[in-house]
């Protein structure tokens, strides 16, 4: 794992957080965006948490560069701001995860897990902050052509599980379940699943 923010006091409070859990290992901490593409060029870490706003190169620019280049490196921002265009961007530049850091330690913990296994996280304050972001619909979500079972998947995604937990909870196979999410993503003209758990969250 990799650790990002430009604040040296941080960086070094959060590798001491981190480091005290046996399912994480630190590879390295980095000041900017650039820093960290160019440490995740050389050690390729599965995970990266990084704040938003710093010099350089800003954590949303850092996680696109990063995505370009290792699409299945996950990427979790943390940050003391709720600016909406911000929080925007953030998700358009394929983030897995949108954590504030006024939230405990034990939390930021248990996010950084979750996305660890797959899944994406983001607070309701952050899903509030995206409605702009996503295409108006003024149907209820049970209404834009979804099956009962489609509408199950989404609703499951929108609670942060991952395929795996998904298939299991439902008594299906992980290949079925992607073939659920893909066709979801079809029927709503999303990217990602970030997306799709925003718009459940929006109009349920």
């Amino acid at each position: 794992m990799l650790i990002v923010d430009d604040d040296a006091l941080i960086r070094d409070g959060l590798k001491i957080l981190i480091e005290m859990e046996d399912d994480f290992e630190v590879i390295g901490t980095a000041a900017n965006g650039q820093e960290a593409f160019e440490m995740c060029q050389l050690n390729r870490p599965d995970l990266v948490l990084m704040d938003i706003r710093m010099p350089v190169m800003d954590g949303v620019q850092g996680t696109q560069l990063i995505k370009r280049h290792f699409q299945n490196m996950k990427v979790v921002l943390l940050t003391t701001f709720k600016d909406d265009e911000y929080i925007k961007e953030a998700v358009k530049s394929g983030a897995e995860g949108y954590i504030l850091k006024n939230q405990s330690s034990d939390s930021i913990i248990e996010s950084l897990r979750a996305v660890g296994k797959g899944n994406t996280v983001f607070e309701k304050e952050v899903a509030q902050a995206l409605s702009g972001l996503l295409k108006e619909v003024k149907k209820p979500v049970s209404t834009v052509g979804l099956n009962p079972r489609e509408l199950e998947v989404l609703e499951l995604i929108s609670n942060g599980h991952s395929n795996k937990e998904i298939a299991e909870l439902l008594f299906l196979s992980e290949g079925t379940v992607r073939n659920y999410v893909t066709t979801l993503l079809e029927k709503l003209q999303f990217r990602d699943r970030t997306q799709l758990a925003i718009f459940y969250l929006k109009h349920h």
